[in-house]
This record gives structure tokens, sequence and C-alpha cells, in this order.
């Protein structure tokens, strides 16, 4: 009896020895091959549990999903316009023959390496026929689509299939971009010493334009004035000639006070006259008649 346990134990460990080197799953997300001393002897892009000889022959599993492949570094291009881009790339693709992929690749990091050069070459060629206006135009897309379909042409010998190509970034290179800062700042600064000279000329003409009205104003306020003045003064004349036509001694005696107040008031000024004078004539007499004494 314990022989035969011995044995069962025997045959099942046998058993599933035999099944762990011989079944194999493949998932959902994966695709196999199966190798016999190096050769592929089959391919396997069903999900599901399959088989192989023990020993003789081995699998290699390869994703069944969308891959991305990001470009390692910036490449260069020339444009038409002789202009220079930086541009950075990536790539979606998917594995869709793992067969040719295996011959001719192997490995993903392999295919990756292949896959960029591919890329690079497409860009440069395809980029350097278009011009930069272009580039940033709406043909952006077109020229993308042409680059996938050159690129998914050379992948297909890898067993690959190119899903989508897109430019993450077009810069300038850094000494270009420098350049053209220098003159966009030149640019702007042409522009202010513009804009403040031509601010100052207007300011010149408002304020020649001011004083011109100021000094219009002003003489015809004075010319306004002179008018108003003479045409007082001619009134004025006129009533004192009026006034004085009716009584001429009290229009000499107003006049003698007038020049008394004028020459007795607060006056620095020493004059010298006799007393006989006719200047003096209203103090000795109200008629301002001269009596000897």
């Amino acid at each position: 009896m314990m022989r035969l346990q011995t044995y069962i134990l025997i045959a099942v460990g046998l058993i599933g020895f035999l099944a762990y080197n011989t079944l194999f799953i493949v998932q959902q997300t994966q695709q196999a091959i199966v190798l016999q001393f190096g050769e592929p002897k089959r391919t396997v892009q069903q999900a599901g549990l399959n088989w192989k000889l023990p020993f003789i022959q081995n699998v290699i599993f390869y994703e069944n999903r969308v891959l991305s492949m990001v470009s390692q570094g910036s490449e260069q291009v020339i444009l038409s316009d002789q202009k220079r881009l930086e541009v950075d790339t990536y790539a979606r693709y998917a594995i869709v023959d793992p067969l040719k992929f295996y011959q001719t690749v192997r490995t993903v990091r392999t295919a990756q390496e292949r896959l960029e050069a591919m890329v690079d070459s497409s860009v440069r060629r395809v980029l350097g026929n278009q011009s930069l206006v272009e580039i940033l135009s709406e043909q952006r897309n077109e020229i993308i689509t042409t680059i996938r379909d050159e690129v998914n042409a050379s992948a297909e010998t890898l067993g690959i299939r190119i899903v989508d190509v897109r430019i993450r970034r077009a810069d300038y290179p850094d000494a270009t971009s420098q350049n053209i800062f220098n003159r966009m700042k030149s640019e702007r600064e042409r522009e202010a010493k513009e804009f403040r000279a031509t601010g100052e000329e207007e300011a010149q003409k408002i304020r020649a334009t001011s004083d011109k009205e100021r000094a219009v104003l002003l003489a015809e306020a004075r010319r306004k004035a002179e008018i108003i003045r003479g045409s007082g003064d001619s009134k004025s004349i006129a009533i004192y000639a009026n006034a004085f036509g009716v009584d001429e001694e009290f229009y000499s005696f107003y006049r003698s006070m007038q020049a008394y107040r004028t020459s007795f008031a607060d006056n620095p000024t020493s004059m010298v006259i006799s007393p006989d004078s006719e200047f003096f004539r209203f103090f000795g007499n109200k008629s301002g008649v001269y009596e000897p004494k």
C-alpha cells in the first residue's frame, strides 16, 4: 500500500513537471512565439492555454497593446527656407507580426532604436521640403500624415504597424533663438523710440498751437479792452466837456484841486514856486482872481 502511494505521488509529480514544461498561458495583452532550439516554430496570437514540447521548446512573449516610442534627443532639421528647427518626436506602434519582429529585431529596445532612426530620417526628409510658414499653418496635419505613412512603410519590415507619429516640440536652436530675441528686442526699442519721437513731435505741435491760440486770445482781449477803454474815454470826455461847458469857473476850480492833490500827496519831489504863481490863485481868492496887496 505504501509503495502504491509512492508511485502515485511520483506519477503526479512527473505529470505536474511535464505540464509545467508543456503548457503555457497567453494573456489578453500578449502574443507569443514558440521556439525550438532558437528557431521559430509557430506564433500564438490568441489568448488562452497553449502547449509546447517540453525541454526542447521555449516561449517568448510580446506585447499585444499599443506601445510608445519617445525620441531620446532633439533632431535638428533645415527647412526649405533655410531656417533651422530642433524637433522632438514620439510614435505609437503595435507589433502585428511577432515572427517578423523576432527575426528582425527580437527585442522591444532594439525595435525602438530602429524605429527612432526611421522617424528621424523621415522627419528630416519631409520637413526639409517645407517652409516654417507651412509647418505652422493648417498643412501641419498633412505633413504629420506624410511622415507617419513613410515610417509605417519602413516599419512593416520589422513586423510593426505605426499607429501615430507626432511632433512634441519644434523650436529654434539656442543660438538662433538668442539672435531672434536680440532682433525682436532691437525692433521693440526702435519702435519705442519712434513712438517717443512721434509723441514729442505731437506735444510740440500741441504746445505751439496752444501758444498761438493764447497769443490770439490775448491780442483779441487787448483789442476789445482798447476799444472799450477808448469808448469809455470818449464818453468821459464828452461828459466832461458837457459838464465843463455849463460852468467854466467850476471846471477851472476842479482842475486846480486835482493839481493840488497830486502835488501835495506823499511825493519826495520838491517844487519851488512863487506864492504869487497862477498855481496858487485859489488859495487867496475863491474866485481864483489874483488881488495884489
